[in-house]
């Protein structure tokens, strides 16, 4: 059954069409995702479908008494409330069932209530039936365990004092607090770690039982959560069965069926322009029948195809050396973010970088940078090493300055490789067209500020890009473009994000930030990461539990050092206190999702938190410790 119908939508701005004739359904239940490109009206529409905005003309639909929540790119939070209380603002009915219940219960406890007791009973169950359809007596409970799993630890702070990526995040727990019947999040994502995407990932998959339409950039959180995908292109609205790839796939097929009725029309027209040159000048009523068929074909527009970002690096010669970390430690604001660093950046290495908000991952690149100065360690920047630098807050723009400004202050030409463009070219390539690059700064949305400083930074040559969350606000068909030119570029790059399917794009390994000072370097791109860490416990579990007697192998001569009898003894300690560990572990989470934990305050989750770290910290080391000597000891064997 439809949760929600539009049809016939139109809306303009300034002459300029975004939607025409639009329309889409979306089922009770279903899970939907919106893709387009930047400017293509994803975000005017579902400001549209909330009924934020009235569209131009067209009609929407919906069943009687659906709920419909939207999470805004930059929502509105009442002012002067804490977190909790603007994420309880939504369970109205359930907070006004719940204070009836109390008043009710303390009434009974009144020694005048004897003559109305029976009366009290019934007033006390309809109101504890009212808090049951609810969603039951520990809504408050759950909400500070949503809060929690986004990053939100204390719920009494005040909505004034959070930062624009915390003011999001609350406002996504009101929305999945509130369980609406449809829920439109516009880009929920962005300014999350991949922790938190991965929970809320698992929460709008598995837990959230109303409708959604999820209006983002992030692939991976397409194609394991929605089960049809809409795409926005010229105003219209095309339906697509399926996740992220599904859609790929069939988009690809359309094209093709596109071009090829494009190559039958265009081979019909040149038989049929043949045959009028051929004809003679007197026409019959037939041939003047063929001669209107011939116009109307010819005059039919072809389907458009979607334009493409051109991006290309101009990269410099990279010297022997390009960036060397030697047991470097970072502090900043009183934080050990970075302790004991070391690595070396090789030529075309291109470094994913991972880890928790507040870490230090900005930090380190402010330390290459040389804008922070590290606390010990050392750094080396090769002599010819050239550093280009992209933000996550998209700064060096002037707001009242137009995109052509911006790239023209400082030179006329772009030189790539063999060829140079004028400033104008260079920024069609960037979908900005000769009017488009007269609009000021302070007009562009965040995904065509983010294409600006893209188009700034590769006018420049380099040969090291350090890339802060460069996937933040782009488009899919922009991030495509991304991920080929860091495919070809020359130089080597380290690159923040939480975008994993671009991160298995591009990365040949790893840096993860693991917390507490802790960093660490793979091999190979996030999924391969994530599979090896995953594996750490089930490996230490499958050998502790390994009882079976092995046939004697006759051993010969290697070269790696045998381990020791005390060695020997520490192995077989580390399997044994391998499950303890995980014991503790399991318990420390059973209690944080716990609600009664959240009974107890911020500070007594900040202690827990701080213990599961630790542990999680103590069984890490003793499983690179198992590794070791596992390997160690393999070795001594000879193969087969």
């Amino acid at each position: 059954m439809p949760v929600l119908d539009a049809r016939e939508i139109d809306r303009s701005y300034d002459q300029q069409t975004i939607l025409a004739n639009a329309a889409m359904t979306i089922d009770e239940g279903e899970r939907v995702g919106l893709v387009g490109n930047n400017g293509s009206g994803k975000s005017t529409l579902g400001r549209i479908l909330s009924g934020r905005e009235k569209p131009d003309s067209g009609t929407l639909a919906q069943s009687r008494g659906t709920r419909i929540d939207y999470l805004e790119q930059e929502p509105v939070l009442t002012a002067g409330s804490t977190v909790l209380e603007v994420v309880s603002e939504s369970l109205v009915r359930w907070t006004a069932a719940r204070n009836r219940h109390d008043a009710v219960t303390e009434a009974m406890a009144h020694p005048d209530a004897a003559d109305k007791i029976e009366d009290l009973i019934r007033q006390q169950a309809s109101a504890a039936d009212e808090i049951e359809r609810e969603g039951g007596w520990e809504r408050l409970h759950e909400a500070e365990a949503i809060l929690g799993n986004l990053g939100i630890d204390d719920s009494s702070r005040r909505v004034d004092t959070l930062s624009g990526g915390e003011r999001r995040r609350v406002a996504l727990a009101r929305i999945l607090v509130d369980a609406p019947d449809l829920a439109i999040l516009d880009e929920p994502t962005n300014h999350l770690d991949i922790t938190t995407i991965e929970w809320l990932e698992d929460y709008l998959r598995n837990r959230f039982r109303g409708a959604l339409l999820l209006i983002t950039h992030d692939r991976r959180v397409l194609e394991n959560v929605t089960d049809r995908t809409l795409e926005i292109h010229a105003g219209k609205i095309n339906s697509y069965a399926g996740g992220y790839v599904a859609y790929l796939e069939a988009r690809a097929e359309r094209a093709a069926h596109e071009e090829r009725t494009e190559k039958n029309r265009q081979n019909f027209l040149r038989r049929e322009l043949e045959w009028l040159r051929r004809s003679p000048q007197a026409r019959t009523t037939k041939q003047k029948a063929r001669i209107d068929r011939v116009e109307n074909i010819r005059d039919q527009a072809g389907p458009e195809k979607q334009k493409k970002i051109e991006m290309q690096a101009q990269s410099r010669r990279l010297g022997k050396t390009i960036l060397e970390v030697a047991a470097m430690d970072i502090h900043r604001d009183g934080k050990d973010l970075v302790s004991d660093l070391t690595f070396a950046l090789g030529a075309g290495e291109r470094i994913g970088i991972v880890g928790p908000n507040g870490t230090g991952k900005t930090s380190l690149f402010l330390t290459i940078l040389e804008e922070i100065s590290p606390a010990s360690g050392s750094l080396t920047i090769g002599t010819n090493t050239r550093i280009g630098y992209l933000d996550q807050n998209r700064g060096g723009l002037e707001p009242a300055e137009t995109i052509y400004e911006t790239l023209s202050n400082d030179r006329q030409q772009v030189k790539l490789g063999s060829e140079s463009l004028g400033i104008a070219a260079y920024l069609e390539r960037f979908l900005f067209d000769r009017h488009q690059q007269r609009s000021r700064i302070g007009t562009l949305s965040g995904g065509e500020r983010a294409r600006v400083c893209l188009a700034r930074l590769l006018a420049d040559e380099s040969n090291l890009l350090l890339l802060d969350e460069p996937t933040n606000d782009l488009d899919t068909t922009t991030l495509a473009a991304l991920e080929e030119m860091l495919l070809n570029y020359a130089g080597s790059a380290l690159v923040v994000s939480h975008d994993r399917w671009f991160l298995d794009r591009i990365a040949t390994s790893i840096l993860a930030f693991e917390g507490n000072g802790r960093v660490e370097l793979h091999a190979g791109n996030y999924s391969e990461y994530r599979e090896r860490k995953a594996a750490l416990p089930t490996r230490a579990k499958a050998k502790s539990g390994a009882s079976s007697p092995k046939p004697a192998i006759a051993k010969t001569p290697t070269r790696a050092k045998k381990l020791s009898f005390k060695e020997e003894r520490e192995l077989e300690a580390i399997l044994a206190s391998v499950e303890i560990d995980e014991g503790r572990i399991h318990d420390l989470e059973a209690r944080l999702a716990d609600p009664e934990t959240y009974k107890k305050g911020g500070e007594a989750i900040k202690i827990l938190q701080a213990e599961l770290a630790e542990e999680q910290e103590r069984l890490l080391e003793k499983m690179n410790r198992w590794e070791e000597l596992e390997s160690r000891k393999n070795s001594e064997k000879p193969a087969g």
